[in-house]
């Protein structure tokens, strides 16, 4: 039962829509319904710039290390993985949004922040080297989708499984990127201060 709350806050935690809150109140309109009607912070980029898409990053990442410390304090490591998991659900699929949220790239790397900081670094290196050299964020995150499986069953069995459903949901959410990427169609990273 109190796995159950823990995981219910989580979710509750991950589905704060912060792209939404932002644009709003930065004065860009609803961004469901500007540029690619993604909550996250690379579509709060495209129509905000960097810093506002910087600071949706950074919140975002916070509920999602709420989320992990929450569960690791009631259930330790384990716990907190899962918890993990719950916020990503959450940003994925908000209950304030019917449901139609990110793709959870921002809660994952909060996640591995507040789990293992070294996992963070890895990658946050990687990340930066595929998306910077390729152009494509999405490129970037589906190399972290693979590799933090393996890092999360270095950590705890129990941990790399709950890593391993992170990732499985994160490349469905980004199934239309992998075939703009297959097909050369894919938008490129378009680093802009501000709008």
């Amino acid at each position: 039962m109190l796995w159950f709350f823990i995981v219910l806050v989580a979710y509750m935690l991950g589905s704060v829509p912060m792209g939404v809150i932002l644009t709003k109140i930065f004065g860009y309109g609803d961004l469901r319904r500007v540029g690619s009607g993604n909550i996250g912070a690379t579509n709060v980029m495209r129509v905000g710039g960097l810093r506002i898409a910087g600071l949706v990053w950074i919140l975002d990442m916070i509920k999602a290390m709420l989320a992990v410390w929450l569960g690791m304090y009631f259930g330790g490591v384990v716990a907190g993985a899962w918890c993990g998991l719950g916020a990503i659900v959450g940003h994925c699929f908000p209950v304030w949004l019917r449901f139609h949220g990110g793709k959870g790239v921002s809660c994952m790397f909060g996640i591995m922040l507040a789990m293992n900081p070294v996992i963070f670094v890895v990658c946050g290196i990687e990340w930066l080297i595929v998306a910077l050299g390729s152009g494509k964020s999405s490129a970037g995150a589906l190399v972290v989708f693979g590799l933090l499986p393996i890092l999360g069953f270095v950590m705890n069995m129990g941990v790399g499984w709950a890593f391993l459903a992170m990732s499985a949901l994160c490349v469905w959410r980004h199934r239309d990127n992998i075939l703009r990427l297959v097909r050369g169609q894919e938008s490129s990273i378009q680093w802009r201060w501000r709008k």
